[in-house]
């Protein structure tokens, strides 16, 4: 069995984040699976610390870190992604957005596919939406096509940040650069340009019930597309000195 790391970055989250953390602790405590859960207060400004040392006293397996600087998504999840001390290590956004069940899915399909990470898909068979945005699901799904057509990858879903890594493939594809929500697509692109294995599942997505979304639609497209670049030129030009396969491990995708 491998140990479960949960790396959940949150800023201003004093709304969202109790809810979060207990329904992900009794979800994984109903299916006892080891496990810690990493919050990274990214500097918030509200009472977001104060939630989290309360919820100490309750959630045995709760740990959590401020980042102090730099803040930006990325750069809390690469603060979470240093401080893990799991087998394997998912990232999950701190407003209930990703259900736990899902994880616990993707965690059993891990062990039995023995892959090196379990991507989420939300616009697969099975997949679910509830009050998703209409036009982020377009900005989405045009985003996601461009990606998949730059780097010649069927998976779907790039930019979801709900994924399942194995501590050895975090390791593998390093260093990670992304210091905003551009960081989704950097660790699930070089995880497929560097040849690991992986499935993809479904799962679900809801709008969040309390505070404000973090991501910035405008201030984006040309830092995705940065990375994108990054990728593209990576998976290209590099003459496959990242690749897993040069490490002498099994590079075959699933």
């Amino acid at each position: 069995m491998l140990k479960l790391s949960i790396v959940i970055p949150a800023y201003n989250e004093e709304g969202s984040i109790a809810e979060t953390v207990q329904t992900l602790y009794e979800v994984l405590q109903k299916y006892k699976i080891d496990h810690e859960i990493v919050v990274i207060n990214d500097n918030s400004k509200d009472n977001t610390i104060q939630v989290l040392q309360g919820l100490q006293q309750q959630v045995h397996s709760l740990v959590y870190y401020t980042n102090d600087g730099p803040n930006g998504f990325g750069y809390a999840v690469r603060y979470g992604l240093e401080k893990f001390s799991g087998d394997c290590v998912a990232v999950m956004m701190a407003d209930l957005s990703d259900d736990p069940v899902d994880l616990v899915r993707f965690y059993h399909r891990m062990l039995e596919d023995n892959v090196d990470c379990v991507f989420g898909s939300r616009f697969i068979k099975g997949g679910k939406l509830i009050d998703y945005p209409f036009h982020k699901f377009v900005i989405n799904r045009m985003a996601n096509t461009i990606i998949r057509m730059v780097i010649g990858t069927r998976y779907n879903d790039a930019t979801n940040a709900f994924k399942l890594y194995k501590k050895e493939t975090i390791a593998g594809i390093q260093p990670l650069m992304a210091p905003h929500f551009n960081l989704t697509i950097e660790l699930s692109l070089k995880t497929i340009v560097r040849g690991y294995t992986y499935t993809v599942v479904p799962n679900s997505w809801r709008n969040r019930k309390a505070g404000v979304s973090k991501l910035k639609i405008r201030e984006m497209g040309s830092r995705y597309f940065f990375i994108l670049m990054y990728c593209f030129i990576e998976k290209f030009f590099s003459r496959g000195d990242y690749k897993k396969n040069i490490l002498h491990t099994d590079s075959k995708v699933k």
